[in-house]
């Protein structure tokens, strides 16, 4: 199994979103297995100095994927194998921002298919979709990969992270585009900045140790798999290497239901935050009130290990914002008046 990290020695990969939460722990890990690797990022949502900076290894190309100039740019660098985690982020951001989702995540993934099919050289292209997405809410759990796809999405994120899907089956029986697609639970740990639209654990984070109360929308009862981006990162190298990934999909789950009345009682016991909890409704949109996915496939397929110590990915995230807090706190963005993701709070 371990050649699928040797496999990396001297490839060129692309990946786009590189300098975003799950993207600069791939581009990190990569440059550490002797790869050269390509970011493109429109930094919508990424850091420059989320990435590393010593390094000749590294080129960070500022642009879009959207955009047929910057396109050019980085297949121009010939990548060999593609990591595409570029996206709108996420499900809020998409309900109040519908038509900038559609074309990062739709029209952007497109773009991105139609130039690794004219190039012609890419041995790999891993995309990065979202359990949340595929599986109805009222589908039995554990979430498998063999389950009927979902019709009644609830976000237009889920939609077009879909759509991201579909165009992959429709390149990769068309034209042969060796994609294979990995389905995210929940990514949590360092690199991730809070904001108003970002998820629920680096803005808890954030919040004790500004030593304010945390929010949570809903009972606290709900519960969520949180995956260690370690591990997620993890099971998108063993998606670039093994050829029984292509054309397959893949759940990247812990495996493990965590309540968010937990997440948040550890959090501020982490932290030392006594401002305790708040509640309000949940989110319209939020129609899974549980999630867990089975990763079944990918253990047995790609020999995915993830940690089942939840408890040590939240202090290594911790860990991570105190290192980092002087450039979390210019880029946490939620701007004037009440969130819209925690609107109703009282």
């Amino acid at each position: 199994m371990a050649d699928y990290l040797n496999y990396y020695s001297g490839k060129r990969v692309l990946v786009t979103g590189g300098a975003g939460a799950v993207g600069s722990q791939l581009t990190k890990r990569l440059l550490e297995l002797g790869a050269f690797v390509i970011v493109i990022d429109n930094l919508s949502s990424g850091y420059t100095w989320n990435l590393p900076q010593d390094t000749k290894n590294l080129l960070f190309v500022e642009g879009d994927i959207t955009n047929d100039i910057d396109l050019k740019r980085v297949f121009g660098e010939e990548p060999e194998i593609i990591f595409h985690l570029a996206a709108f982020f996420a499900n809020q951001n998409s309900v109040d921002y519908p038509e900038k989702d559609l074309w990062t995540n739709g029209f952007g993934t497109l773009k991105l298919l139609e130039y690794t099919k004219l190039y012609g050289k890419i041995e790999r292209f891993v995309y990065a979709s979202s359990g949340c997405s595929i599986y109805p809410s009222d589908a039995p759990m554990p979430y498998k990969e063999s389950l009927p796809p979902s019709m009644d999405m609830s976000t237009p994120y889920q939609i077009t992270k879909m759509l991201g899907e579909l165009y992959g089956n429709f390149f990769y029986k068309m034209y042969d585009v060796h994609i294979a697609k990995a389905r995210f639970f929940n990514s949590y740990g360092p690199g991730e900045v809070p904001g108003q639209y970002r998820n629920v654990i680096p803005n808890f984070i954030y919040w004790a140790m500004n030593k304010q109360p945390l929010p949570i929308t809903g009972t606290g009862e709900e519960t969520r798999d949180f995956t260690y981006v370690g591990d997620i990162v993890d099971g998108l190298l063993r998606m670039g290497y093994f050829k029984e990934a292509i054309g397959e999909a893949f759940n990247l789950a812990a495996g493990r239901e965590i309540k968010i009345q937990y997440l948040a009682e550890t959090i501020n016991r982490l932290t030392g935050n006594d401002a305790g909890i708040i509640y309000t409704q949940r989110r319209k949109w939020d129609t899974k009130p549980r999630l867990l996915a089975s990763n079944e496939k990918a253990k047995r397929i790609l020999g995915f290990k993830p940690d089942p110590d939840f408890e040590k990915g939240l202090i290594k995230a911790i860990e991570w914002f105190k290192d980092n807090w002087e450039n979390i706190k210019v880029a946490a963005k939620f701007g004037p008046g009440i969130s819209s993701a925690v609107r109703g709070v009282k």
